[in-house]
């Protein structure tokens, strides 16, 4: 694929990852968005699901034909060399809570390649973008975006350290990972889902585990954490974005995490 088609894509991820966030924060700290649950006993609301059509619906009129993977409705099958991969609303936790954490996420793969990660959080009227070879970038209201970068800390003891939630890890037997990675570096927090990737791609962070995510979890956060300078891997060090768990860090700090995740690396694939 061209250059020029490559950022076609990466254009109409940008505005529409960001439109959406008018749909999403319609409901945003009301009691309007009807609860559901799924079958693991995750949350669904309807702002997840008139999220993702609309995107769906944007994407079709421009590219009618690509592929589409979605969270929440069934994929569209179409050229197998582009396949967009769409998480409405990641963070469901937090939006349904009220707080802000939450991010619309949208990643394109290329020849099999996660090379565009566009997320967009609402509630905080952030965004982070990246596309292979151009950089990531990061932006605050209208501001204009300006170069995300991981941090430059070598030392894990002097790391501070994200997950989504702890109590995940004890479902695929890991909660040594998490006590041995919190013992090693300066603080843990669960400031977590797509914007504790936010914080690695930007520095204010040093790394983030995940012990069991899907592939709308990460596809848009490969391309974001690499360009940023970081890396991005499953918990045997392999850069993937289908493994059911994930680790993003500053690169420095990469292998260390890794000495710590290998013996648990692919023991659990429900995601």
């Amino acid at each position: 694929m061209t250059v020029s088609l490559v950022n076609e894509r990466l254009e109409l991820a940008n505005r529409i990852v960001k439109q959406s966030g008018d749909i999403i924060l319609a409901y945003f700290q009301t009691d309007q968005f009807v609860l559901q649950k799924k079958t693991d006993n995750s949350p669904l609301t309807i702002a997840d699901q008139e999220t993702e059509q609309f995107l769906r619906r944007e994407i079709e009129r421009e590219f009618p034909e690509d592929s589409i993977l979605g969270e929440e409705f069934d994929d569209k099958q179409g050229n197998p060399d582009v396949r967009w991969i769409l998480d409405p609303i990641d963070g469901t936790k937090s939006f349904i809570s009220g707080v802000p954490l939450f991010g619309t996420m949208i990643g394109i793969e290329i020849l099999g390649c996660a090379t565009i990660g566009s997320v967009y959080f609402p509630g905080l009227d952030e965004g982070i973008y990246a596309c292979r070879n151009q950089g990531a970038w990061h932006f605050r209201g209208n501001e204009a975006p300006t170069r995300a970068s991981v941090s430059s800390q070598t030392d894990l003891s002097e790391a501070v350290v994200v997950t989504t939630e702890a109590e995940t890890f004890a479902r695929r037997n890991s909660v040594d990972v998490w006590t041995e990675l919190t013992d090693a570096t300066y603080f843990a927090r669960t400031w977590g889902d797509v914007y504790g990737y936010l914080l690695v791609a930007t520095g204010r962070v040093d790394l983030m585990i995940d012990p069991i995510l899907n592939i709308w979890d990460a596809a848009a956060v490969q391309p974001i954490i690499e360009e940023a300078g970081g890396r991005f891997t499953d918990w045997a060090g392999t850069a993937r974005i289908d493994a059911g768990e994930a680790v993003g860090s500053n690169g420095h700090l990469h292998e260390r995490v890794l000495e710590i995740t290998r013996r648990r690396a692919g023991q659990f694939n429900g995601a």
